[in-house]
């Protein structure tokens, strides 16, 4: 990576956001193409996230991605937003376009990318979701993109999980049945997938309180979260035999979309770059 005067700008807003790796992940393709640019951490708070956008915007940038809590917001910050945020309600890219922005989400792009790669298509089989937030929104579409007959989205808050199932439902073909965490055992007892799109387990927060016998053993576990990389649901799903999914699938391949729409060049995902972001996360 190379910067002058000259160079792209963009920026990763979160609150918090030292847990993230993005720049790392951008640094790293930045490097490999000889680019001339530099992707900036930026911990903001829900309140003031408006406000940096109008600033970092006016400063230059060329756009920012969104990490949480600030998908929802900058999708209702978006003068334009692409089919994807649309159906999500939520973005986690944006891109400046003079005094316009345009809000894109390519989490479920993301996802089902990582998914693919790891367990194939769903072919009619159910999945349970955890969660009812942005992140949750982007999952729904991308299970239904696999093939999912059924998602059950269970959340803490059962009328969030009903309100995402609604507003989600006229949009894919898969059946969504929303239910709170109670409804855990019911769900899971023919799920051929478990994703996890909520904070818990994340640096900083509690781990996810979810008992895993309900869950056929040939049930595969993903964790969108990726630091730490290995969390406690995945530890413990490995230690019953799942197979699982970490996070930096969906990470390096939702990046892939912002890194071109920043810096004009389509990257490629490959292992020497989750070797750089297993590196900047310490993992042994």
């Amino acid at each position: 990576m190379k910067l002058t005067g000259k160079g792209r700008i963009a920026g990763i807003a979160g609150w918090p956001v030292r847990h993230s790796v993005s720049p790392v992940l951008h640094g790293h393709w930045l490097a490999e193409h000889g680019l001339d640019g530099a992707m900036v951490p930026l911990a903001v708070r829900a309140e003031d996230f408006a406000t940096v956008v109008d600033a970092i915007r006016r400063a230059g940038f060329v756009g920012l991605n969104v990490t949480v809590p600030h998908k929802e917001a900058a999708f209702a910050l978006a003068h334009d937003c692409d089919a994807a945020a649309k159906s999500a309600g939520a973005a986690n890219l944006l891109v400046f376009r003079g005094d316009r922005i345009e809000g894109r989400n390519t989490d479920a792009l993301g996802l089902e990318a990582s998914l693919r790669e790891n367990i194939g298509g769903l072919n009619g089989k159910s999945a349970v979701l955890l969660g009812a937030g942005g992140a949750a929104r982007g999952a729904v579409l991308a299970l239904a993109a696999l093939g999912a007959g059924t998602i059950h989205i269970l959340n803490r808050d059962a009328g969030r999980a009903k309100s995402l199932a609604a507003a989600l439902a006229p949009m894919t073909q898969a059946k969504l049945l929303p239910a709170a965490l109670t409804g855990w055992a019911d769900a899971a007892h023919d799920a051929a997938l478990l994703v996890n799109s909520t904070s818990a387990g994340m640096a900083g927060h509690p781990p996810l309180d979810l008992d895993l016998v309900p869950l056929p053993a040939r049930a595969a576990v993903c964790d969108i979260v990726y630091n730490p990389l290995e969390t406690d649901l995945l530890k413990r799903a490995t230690a019953r035999g799942h197979k699982t999914i970490d996070g930096l699938g969906m990470l390096m391949h939702q990046a892939a979309p912002s890194f071109e729409a920043f810096f004009g060049v389509k990257p490629k995902v490959t292992p020497a770059l989750r070797a750089a972001l297993i590196e900047a996360l310490g993992v042994r």
